[in-house]
């Protein structure tokens, strides 16, 4: 009687429940029945689903941007010289109505110097028949300003060894009425420095124009 009951059980849970004529229910080994009506009752009705979309949150707001500072205006520094005291004096007379503080006239050292000099001439047509001579030798010349008109400057030097060498050298070319002096002695010069020359200030420069003797206004680099 244990012998069949337990192959009873093994074809039960094998699947035959057929073959067992549903006897094994009230024993607790029917099989789960997919059809009943509490099961249908928790099924989900596909038909009726909705798909919600996310609602987007509100982007934080960026940061405020903090205005640039103006850039500064450029500015550059201009210098001109070297003047002697005469153009100097000249020079602050002509900057003085130029913005306190914009401007410097710095001293500079002046090395004495010596030229190679011909003149004085009598006359211009003596200076014009010398000209016409050093050009036949090809000797270069200029002029040599203040009191050493009228006459020929043949060459500038810093020592007056170098204006004896140059005057040696003229000679072998056929000059003879040349000779060494000294064009200035050893002074102090000056230079106008403008160290922060601005768009609006440089309008202002041009009253110094009259005053530069010439000289230009450049980089201090």
């Amino acid at each position: 009687m244990l012998r069949l009951l337990i192959l009873i059980l093994l074809l039960a849970n094998g699947g035959y429940y057929a073959w067992s004529q549903g006897h094994l229910r009230e024993w607790g080994f029917a099989p789960v029945q997919e059809g009943e009506p509490q099961r249908l009752g928790q099924q989900l009705r596909p038909e009726t689903l909705q798909i919600l979309r996310a609602r987007p949150t509100n982007p934080a707001p960026p940061p405020p941007v903090a205005e640039a500072a103006p850039a500064p205006s450029a500015t550059e520094c201009l210098q001109a010289g070297v003047f002697d005291e005469r153009q100097a004096d000249a020079l602050r007379t002509a900057a003085g109505g130029l913005p306190q503080g914009s401007w410097a006239l710095e001293s500079t050292p002046l090395p004495a110097r010596w030229m190679v000099y011909m003149g004085r001439f009598e006359d211009q047509e003596a200076l014009d028949k010398k000209r016409a001579e050093l050009r036949a030798r090809k000797v270069d010349f200029d002029r040599p300003g203040g009191t050493l008109e009228i006459g020929l400057s043949l060459g500038r030097f810093a020592t007056e060894e170098a204006a004896k060498r140059e005057l040696a050298a003229l000679g072998e070319k056929g000059v003879r009425t040349a000779r060494v002096v000294q064009e200035r002695p050893e002074t102090t010069g000056f230079t106008l420095r403008l160290p922060a020359v601005t768009d609006a200030l440089r309008p202002q420069l041009d009253m110094l124009r009259s005053a530069l003797a010439g000289k230009a206004l450049r980089s201090c680099s």
